[in-house]
């Protein structure tokens, strides 16, 4: 995840933002800065059921414990809320995923109260799958 900030830039970069406006188009470069998933992984396996987008994850444990998930989408706003997910979870093991509730985040960066029903409903469903596949693993 070399092209996405850290947890702490992109709060400092969400809180930078002016309004609702310039943070959509933040959301939306974060999604464009994902790294492009593979074909290949494109699966029924891989997709998030409850997103009103096409979204895909996949999610592997590194030899050291720490989880990487790659994912896509359709719809690029949703591949932004896609890129938050992985930057907030980035260098945790599957129980620290477990351990740890990232609403808070979402609403530290003022998106919650932004988010259509739909797309918080989508974000939720890839929090859960993310959390049951950590249970999996953990």
């Amino acid at each position: 995840m070399a092209t996405l900030p850290d947890k702490e830039r992109l709060v400092r970069n969400f809180n930078r933002c002016a309004n609702w406006e310039e943070k959509y188009l933040y959301v939306i470069e974060l999604g464009g800065r994902l790294p492009e998933l593979s074909d290949s992984l494109h699966q029924p396996e891989n997709t998030i059921s409850g997103c009103q987008s096409q979204v895909w994850i996949v999610m592997n444990q590194g030899g050291d414990g720490t989880i990487h998930l790659q994912g896509d989408s359709d719809a690029a706003i949703v591949k932004g809320l896609i890129a938050i997910v992985f930057i907030i979870y980035q260098q945790m093991t599957a129980r620290e995923i477990l351990d740890y509730d990232i609403r808070p985040v979402f609403e530290q960066l003022a998106l919650t109260q932004h988010l259509t029903p739909s797309r918080s409903q989508g974000l939720e469903a890839m929090i859960r799958a993310i959390r049951l596949k950590a249970q999996t693993l953990s």
